[in-house]
């Protein structure tokens, strides 16, 4: 089991990463919020991963906290929800977010994230309350846009927002609307789906 990576981060392209481990590279999926969190290309980047074996591929998870990934690793052990779902989960609100609402029996806030319906959002306060009893909320903050460091992209950073938030459940035309509705106030694609994500959860 791969359980933590450290190495040279080699692309940025959301969701997925391409990490530099002493010459061997590894491609990684990781949830939006860590994805906020990195560095620079470039840059040393270490990552808390999960590694889960398929007949027909090895996926790679990465995550900035460790918490993160715990609230992964259960996520996927709830019925009917596989990698993923939890990485929509934990790229559509924050881990301390989603457990406020499991502790409040918050189904409204939970039916907003793409590919999580009302009844998934039953199955989740119940079966994830449990596992929640001995969650330490985070006191780590996201930086806010403007003082994030920011990268050239490789791209076309609307198209690589619009391609992020597809991989994450939406559907093309409202992941391009919700992107081009923000794009005209921000120049990077990390920015671009922050404030998309922000505007879809709010009017679904």
């Amino acid at each position: 089991m791969i359980g933590r990576l450290s190495g040279i981060l080699l692309e940025k392209s959301p969701p997925r990463l391409l990490v530099d481990v002493q010459g061997l590279a590894y491609e990684l999926e990781v949830p939006m919020f860590s994805f906020y969190r990195l560095p620079e290309v470039g840059q040393t980047v270490i990552l808390h991963t999960h590694l889960v074996i398929r007949e027909d591929a090895h996926l790679l998870y990465g995550f900035s906290q460790a918490q993160e990934r715990t609230l992964f690793r259960s996520l996927i052990k709830v019925n009917g929800i596989g990698p993923k779902i939890a990485l929509s989960i934990l790229s559509g609100i924050e881990p301390d977010q989603f457990v406020n609402c499991v502790t409040q029996n918050d189904t409204a806030s939970l039916v907003r994230i793409p590919g999580v319906g009302k009844k998934m959002a039953e199955r989740l306060l119940v079966e994830m309350r449990d596992k929640l009893e001995d969650w330490q909320f985070s006191s780590v903050s996201l930086a806010s846009p403007a003082s994030q460091k920011t990268t050239q992209p490789l791209y076309n950073p609307t198209d690589e927002a619009i391609g992020a938030l597809i991989g994450l459940g939406y559907k093309q035309a409202e992941a391009r609307r919700a992107v081009m509705e923000v794009a005209k106030e921000h120049t990077t694609s990390e920015a671009m789906i922050r404030q998309a994500l922000r505007g879809m959860l709010k009017t679904k």
